[in-house]
């Protein structure tokens, strides 16, 4: 994506979404071909994605200075939701799993705290498609697809709710930087997990 778009990109949500564009459409590519959906087994290697990428940011969900900026932050984590969806399935424990990309107690910088997040909460937006696919394998919002499932209030809603609340953060030049490089580095740890779960 050429800078004059991200420029022109008029709220922080667009210009992360033109920001990581070609990294985000490489890993929706390498997911779907991975099949995530043909079977039980293949969408149990989907699972273990999730787990770990959500395992990498979930001390954010925690954090105050986070939870002050945005709506409803500890109902957005999803960790305990993939938990047991995997347990649903009798997928074993992961044993050999480094640290997490945010630890508890150190404090984040905020802008690219704001970029990871923003992949996490696209992705839930985006999950819309994925439930779908997963009811087709007997699986639901209380079997085993319990974090595709849309939030009460509706996707969008939860969405715009997520992105008023980014937008609204007050950040420099440099911080604007730090929040796609921040997102740009959840895009890419992400397709580190699905290149590692589907080869």
């Amino acid at each position: 994506m050429t800078e004059l778009a991200l420029a022109d990109a008029e709220t922080r949500a667009k210009r992360l979404k033109a920001g990581t564009t070609d990294t985000h459409e490489r890993l929706d590519k390498t997911i779907m071909a991975g099949r995530p959906f043909e079977s039980r087994e293949r969408y149990g290697r989907f699972l273990e994605v999730q787990l770990r990428f959500h395992r990498d940011i979930d001390a954010l969900y925690q954090r105050s200075e986070l939870a002050a900026r945005l709506p409803d932050l500890e109902g957005r984590r999803r960790l305990a939701a993939i938990e047991a969806d995997r347990a649903d399935l009798g997928l074993p424990a992961l044993t050999d799993l480094p640290p997490p990309a945010f630890a508890a107690d150190q404090a984040p910088d905020l802008a690219t705290a704001l970029g990871w997040l923003y992949v996490a909460e696209g992705s839930n937006l985006g999950a819309a498609f994925l439930f779908k696919a997963a009811a087709k394998l007997g699986l639901d919002e209380t079997l085993g697809a319990r974090h595709l499932a849309g939030h009460p209030d509706g996707r969008a809603a939860h969405w715009r709710q997520f992105t008023a609340a980014l937008d609204a953060a007050d950040l420099d030049t440099a911080g604007e930087a730090r929040a796609i490089a921040g997102a740009k580095a959840a895009f890419s740890r992400v397709q580190a997990y699905v290149d590692a779960a589907f080869r």
